[in-house]
Formats: C-alpha cells, sequence, structure tokens
C-alpha cells in the first residue's frame, strides 16, 4: 500500500497564487480515494484526512465562485467552503460507494450559506419563507443584469412557487443592497431568524447518501430474493404483492394453476419466508 502523501501547499502572496496552487494539487483515483478514506476512519491517519481535503480544495474554489455576486470577499468564501469540506471528510465513508466530490459539495455549501447569512446585511433580521427562497435563487434565474420584464417576474413567481410583489421587491433589495428586510405584519407569513435558511426540512448529506443506498440495495435486493424462487412461486408473490394494476386473489390464483386456494396461500407463504432470508443475507 502506497503511503505517499501530497505536497504541502508553500505560502502564498494572493489569491490567484492561492488558487493556481490549489488547482495544481493532483486529484484522486477513486481507488486512493478509498484507501485513503479507510485509513482515516479505522486509524485515525492524519496524513489520509490532509491528503483527501488537499486534493479537494479547487472544488471548494468552483463552489465559492458561483456566490460571488452576494459582494462578500471570494477569499472569505473559499476560507468557509474551506470549513465545510474538512467537516465533509471527517464523515466521510468510503464504504458507502459515494466519491468524496459528491458528498463533500453539500457541506460546502451550508457553510458558505452561513457565511452569508451572516455577514450580508439584506438577511441580517428575520425574513419571510418566501424572501429566503427569493434570496438564493433570484440572481442565478435572471438573464441578465436588466430589470426584470413582467413576463420573467411571472416566470420566476410561477417557478419558485411565491408572489409576483415578492420578486419584484427582492430584486429591489438585491439591487440596492443596503436595505434590511423587514417584512411587513400584514404579510401573512411566519417570521423566521436567518438560521432558517440552515435549518432545512430537506435531509442532510449523510441522510441522502443513506437513503440512496438503501434504495439501491432495496431494489437489488428485491431483485435477488425474487430470482430465488422458482416460477410457480415468483407468479404468486409477483401477481399478490407487486401488481401494479391491482393484486390478484388467492381462488384467482388458485384457478391459473389448477389448485386449492388453500395450496396457493401455502406456496405463498413459503416463498415469502425465503425472501425474506435472502433478504436479510444481503443487508
Amino acid at each position: 500500500m502506497t503511503t505517499a502523501t501530497l505536497p504541502i501547499l508553500s505560502p502564498v502572496s494572493s489569491l490567484e497564487s492561492y488558487i493556481q496552487a490549489v488547482n495544481a494539487v493532483p486529484l484522486l483515483s477513486a481507488e486512493r480515494e478509498v484507501e485513503l478514506g479507510r485509513r482515516l476512519r479505522e486509524q485515525e491517519d492524519l496524513a489520509a484526512a490532509r491528503d483527501l481535503v488537499m486534493s479537494h480544495l479547487r472544488l471548494v474554489v468552483a463552489v465559492a465562485r458561483n456566490y460571488m455576486g452576494y459582494g462578500l470577499p471570494q477569499a472569505d468564501l473559499i476560507q468557509e467552503g474551506n470549513v465545510g469540506l474538512m467537516k465533509a471528510v471527517r464523515r466521510f465513508d468510503p464504504g458507502r460507494g459515494v466519491r468524496l466530490a459528491s458528498f463533500a459539495i453539500h457541506w460546502i455549501k451550508a457553510e458558505i450559506h452561513e457565511y452569508i447569512l451572516r455577514n450580508w446585511r439584506l438577511v441580517k433580521v428575520a425574513t419571510t419563507k418566501a424572501q429566503r427562497k427569493l434570496f438564493f435563487n433570484l440572481r442565478s434565474m435572471k438573464s441578465s443584469p436588466a430589470a426584470l420584464t413582467r413576463a420573467e417576474v411571472r416566470t420566476i413567481a410561477k417557478t419558485l412557487d411565491v408572489k409576483e410583489s415578492d420578486v419584484v421587491e427582492m430584486e429591489q433589495r438585491l439591487q440596492g443592497h443596503d436595505i434590511t428586510i423587514d417584512p411587513a405584519p400584514e404579510d401573512g407569513e411566519e417570521r423566521v431568524g436567518p438560521i432558517a435558511f440552515l435549518a432545512e426540512a430537506s435531509e442532510g448529506p449523510a441522510e441522502a447518501v443513506e437513503r440512496r443506498q438503501a434504495e439501491r440495495l432495496e431494489s437489488e435486493g428485491l431483485a435477488r430474493a425474487l430470482a430465488s424462487l422458482d416460477e410457480r412461486s415468483r407468479r404468486i408473490v409477483q401477481a399478490r404483492w407487486l401488481a401494479e394494476d391491482g393484486a390478484m386473489t388467492l381462488h384467482e390464483l388458485a384457478d391459473e394453476f389448477g389448485v386449492s386456494a388453500e395450496r396457493i396461500r401455502q406456496i405463498e407463504a413459503k416463498a415469502l419466508v425465503k425472501m425474506k432470508g435472502a433478504l436479510a443475507e444481503l443487508r
């Protein structure tokens, strides 16, 4: 097993020099990434963690570029994104079959979002759900720096499921950049603090990876479990449990196979037990 590590970056005098330096760091092969991930998880190898971080610094730079429109220093955005990258490396599990870049990008964005919310005056005060949605989407949805046309306002409002007046107001706030958001009481929407930007109801990166892994295993496991049955048993299970147009009754299957309904029930029960065992082995 190779133990070579990536070179340590020398101090740089400018952001441009830093970006050039991180882009020069070699990318890791999938095999090397798995090896380093296992060393970190099983041995708490800090050299492995360092190599994983170093090889993905260019990813942070690429993500940070997407948030330049908020008027915050790119160097600060990159620094916060690097914090997210380090958190992702610490949680990275190579056994899940997901590349670190795909896993880390969620953590990188979360840290950058938090930094923007802490430092942009537009979101220093409470805001609404509609305004939160508009804040992080309106700029990227505009086709040009010019003011939105009425047709564009309607399209954006429909896409984000918000009011057209909210789109117009948010565009004015973004263009002004110094106007704080203070939703009117008659807005009719729940007032929430900036932390709500990060407290999403959706699943986090780890949960998303686990869910996709579980779905893949469930699909593959079901196929394997069905394949372990004989043709008659498989037909009965599919007709009773997996039919999209409605399950067949025991009596209908009994007529199809020329046996009693009780015999169909027995075959079904035995097949389900066998499938349960096959699924347990896969897990």
